[in-house]
């Protein structure tokens, strides 16, 4: 059974490890995806290559406002309507508070949360038209619980809490559904610069003994974005073996 039957999704970050999946699970469960890359340009091209017919790829920079009004005009006027966002698109700059660069916590701030406003800000219209929509918000267990040398990335997640929180509030009346996932420790490239014996630490205090792969995140956001979600909003989906 395909869960989002002929939907037209974006998912922003598609070439990241997380996004890859998210892309190839709404893609198997009927969706059209328009997926979003500012970096990793081959693994795009190699996704777009894999589902040619049933993918698009743009590189943008989400955090510049005018580019994302642009590409959800763009997208709507090619589609006609815009079922499901997902705000995935993130970078981390990890250092200790008193050695962040201004430069790098402006980066950090402005693509994790910068481009969840703007994208979400246009894509809410033709959604209210539709009368109905579907957001979620790609957020982090960093955002509930903060941790040492991660105050920028920290602050970008709990941002994405609060902001997802406040549009299911103000949306819900429109059948437009915004919810958030907050993934714990997942093997990825991002956590790829990890020293050993932190990835021990980390698993040591997972009630599951493991970290969780890619997929469980899609799995999660699939979820979600199909009808068997249909009576919840405002929710942050922890996606992280029972750590805390």
């Amino acid at each position: 059974m395909k869960l989002l039957n002929k939907k037209i999704a974006i998912v922003t970050g598609g070439s990241g490890d997380i996004g890859k999946s998210i892309v190839k699970t709404f893609v198997k469960h009927g969706a059209y995806v328009i997926f979003t890359f500012l970096s990793s340009k081959i693994e795009a091209e190699n996704l777009k290559k894999e589902f040619n017919n049933f993918v698009e790829a743009y590189e943008i920079d989400l955090s510049n406002t005018s580019s994302s009004k642009l590409f959800i005009e763009n997208v709507i006027k090619k589609y006609g309507r815009l079922d499901i966002l997902v705000n995935n698109a993130g970078i981390i700059r990890d250092n200790l508070l008193i050695k962040i660069s201004e430069k790098d916590w402006d980066k950090v701030i402005k693509t994790n949360l910068y481009s969840v406003f703007n994208l979400t800000k246009y894509a809410i219209f033709p959604m209210i038209r539709q009368k109905e929509g579907n957001i979620i918000n790609m957020s982090s267990i960093i955002g509930l619980t903060g941790n040492i040398a991660q105050s920028s990335y920290a602050a970008s997640k709990a941002g994405i809490i609060g902001f997802t929180k406040s549009v299911a509030k103000e949306f819900g009346k429109k059948n437009i559904r915004c919810n958030a996932i907050a993934p714990g420790y997942i093997s990825t490239k991002m956590n790829s610069h990890l020293k050993y014996n932190t990835k021990e630490n980390w698993i040591k205090n997972i009630p599951l003994k493991k970290p969780g792969k890619p997929q469980d995140v899609a799995n999660c956001a699939l979820f979600l974005a199909s009808y068997l979600s249909n009576y919840i909003t405002g929710c942050v989906l922890n996606v992280n073996g029972g750590l805390i």
